[in-house]
């Protein structure tokens, strides 16, 4: 690499880096202007200006600030107290927005419930944060009945919408005043005030609840007016849910500070994304991963190449999908980035470097403390030396990511601020890391950092296994078989095996078609070490997602390889023939026994 692409790399960053810095040191600054209270200055700026866009419902500033200040009054009616939570099991759309601002600017917390739960799971999210209210919109009526019998808590519940045995909350919102609130009616609120409750996705176990304060409402909105340096003429394409930060605060807030707008879709529709993004004359659109791979294993749409979007910004797009994503549909900037929501370790990648989540050059280094440490896959944790430090990792090295925690008042981004259950807390703080004292907070994220410091992400903590004493990334492996055509997607696990160490390599697959498992084998003997090839694949109809269009591996790597556990067929890496033959009860039992050397 050159001197003069170092340098434009670092020119690209330093830019960003600026934006952003310029958009989130007034915060600590201000403790007192917190996100409720901006909104009311934007809809004295913007005015009729359009805010929030979607097919239900078009909020102005103003009408936006209006219905903030109906929320508010309803929860100072209700006597909601500073601190208490009201949680919303509300569909993407305007409204939901307006609650939540509202009920925080009253000094409530509001807990964004992710309403594809049911039963004891949204009871679990429901309980965890001792609501005083729940307001459930009507068309969610039946799954929160799911949960209504298992619940510890007694909040009052609320219909948004026409219920035949609830009060009515968004009849009694409409006839509220919507006027500016007065200096008694708004909660004496600073940044470091909790606003929202905002839950962990849940992939391999019950959501946990994190603790959103102010600041943090805040510092994802203003970063990321400055990364995307949002204008009064962007309007942003945001079909992720919004009971997550990414959808719901960064999507909204980044553009809403700088006088854009939002079109909000319910849900994803991977059919009608492009011409929604057209309809709407979108120019900036948040993506996930996941999203943009169904967007790639999508039919052709005349519309994909006729927006005007200047730049997609998001995290997840993996380097298998990178180039074919921005190429086939004009992208021209991809903004990747990676973030924690309860966490203190963000990167930017500014330089849209395909395949990097980002880096921290050396001239931001003391502002950004993170590291990549050595980790032991069989004990699930960072590899002490002698002294009992963690090991930091050369260039390349997969090892955990982890932020030093600094409880210094003028940093609060560096700080943990932890889970509505204090004692799910200490699991995510590693101690004495590389002095007496320290505390950093563990992300749970496998990445490598390459000698100019970008940043590539190999796996989740728990993900990688060990099979043949070698650690297997089932995200690297997954990228591999995503090569293959054919193939539209693969979940990759790791199986326990009867007698022997460690777990084989399972890959749950989904092809356009007919499978081709002799071309698919060949293709894993020329492109994957002999340990990292799967010994069993399993073809199934598609793959189980959570809303966020992450993996779920739970049941898959439960059932294992076993044919009685599913329908789905199931084969073996013959080692014999060199190729996938039909796993059925009798080979399943053999390997079991060990009568097949793997």
């Amino acid at each position: 690499m050159s001197f003069f692409s170092n340098l434009k790399d670092d020119i690209a960053y330093l830019k960003g880096a600026l934006r952003a810095l310029k958009m989130t040191t007034p915060i600590a600054k201000h403790p007192t202007r917190v996100f409720p209270f901006v909104i009311a200055e934007l809809a004295e700026k913007f005015g009729d200006a359009p805010a929030l866009i979607s097919e239900r419902e078009r909020f102005s500033y103003r009408t936006l600030s209006e219905r903030a200040n109906r929320y508010a009054r309803w929860a100072r009616q209700e006597h909601l107290q500073k601190g208490e939570t009201v949680c919303l099991l509300m569909p993407n759309r305007p409204e939901y927005i307006a609650a939540w601002l509202g009920i925080t600017s009253a000094g409530g917390v509001a807990a964004l419930i992710n309403f594809n739960l049911v039963g004891p799971s949204l009871a679990h999210c429901i309980d965890i944060v001792e609501p005083k209210h729940i307001v459930v919109a009507a068309e969610l009526a039946d799954v929160f009945a799911t949960a209504r019998p298992l619940l510890k808590s007694s909040p009052k519940v609320w219909s948004h919408g026409a219920s035949p045995d609830l009060p009515r909350l968004d009849t009694m919102i409409d006839v509220l005043p919507g006027h500016a609130l007065s200096e008694t009616e708004r909660a004496k609120l600073t940044i470091e005030d909790r606003a929202l409750y905002i839950y962990t996705s849940g992939t391999t176990g019950l959501p946990k609840a994190a603790n959103i304060n102010h600041y943090r409402v805040m510092l994802a909105s203003c970063a990321f007016a400055g990364v995307m340096d949002t204008k009064p003429d962007d309007r942003m394409y945001d079909c992720l849910p919004m009971y997550h930060t990414t959808g719901g605060v960064l999507a909204i807030g980044s553009v809403l500070l700088n006088g854009g707008s939002v079109v909000i879709r319910e849900k994803f529709s991977a059919r009608e994304f492009w011409d929604d993004v057209v309809r709407y004359d979108c120019t900036l659109f948040q993506y996930i991963g996941e999203l943009c791979r169904y967007l790639v294993n999508s039919p052709p749409n005349p519309n994909e190449t006729r927006h005007r979007l200047r730049a997609a910004c998001g995290n997840g797009l993996r380097p298998d999908l990178w180039d074919a994503f921005q190429k086939r549909f004009r992208i021209p900037k991809v903004l990747e980035f990676y973030a924690a929501t309860e966490g203190n370790v963000s990167i930017f990648n500014f330089e849209g470097k395909p395949g990097a989540v980002g880096r921290v050059p050396w001239f931001v280094a003391h502002r950004f403390p993170i590291a990549v440490v050595r980790f032991d896959v069989d004990k699930q944790q960072p590899v002490r030396n002698a002294e009992g430090f963690c090991v930091p990792c050369p260039p390349n090295e997969p090892g955990e990511v982890i932020g030093r925690i600094v409880n210094d008042p003028s940093k609060p981004g560096n700080r943990f601020e932890g889970y509505a259950a204090a004692g799910q807390n200490e699991s995510k703080i590693l101690r004495d890391v590389f002095a007496k004292g320290d505390a950093w907070f563990r992300t749970g994220d496998l990445m490598r950092k390459d000698t100019r410091g970008y940043f590539y992400f190999v796996d989740r903590v728990g993900d990688t296994f060990r099979w043949k004493g070698e650690n297997v990334s089932t995200s690297e492996v997954a990228e591999t078989i995503n090569t293959f055509p054919g193939v539209e997607d693969a979940n990759v696990y790791g199986v326990t095996v009867v007698g022997r160490d460690g777990r084989a390599g399972m890959a749950a697959i989904v092809c356009n078609g007919e499978c081709d498992l002799p071309g698919l084998h060949a293709h894993l003997r020329s492109n994957l070490p002999e340990y990292a090839r799967p010994l069993f694949v399993r073809i199934q109809p598609k793959l189980e997602m959570t809303s966020t269009f992450k993996q779920k591996k739970g049941d898959l790597v439960r059932q294992g390889f076993n044919p009685k556990a599913t329908t789905d067929p199931i084969f073996f890496s013959d080692p014999q023939t060199k190729s996938f033959v039909r796993l059925d009860v009798g080979l399943y039992q053999r390997i079991e026994n060990g009568d097949i050397r793997l």
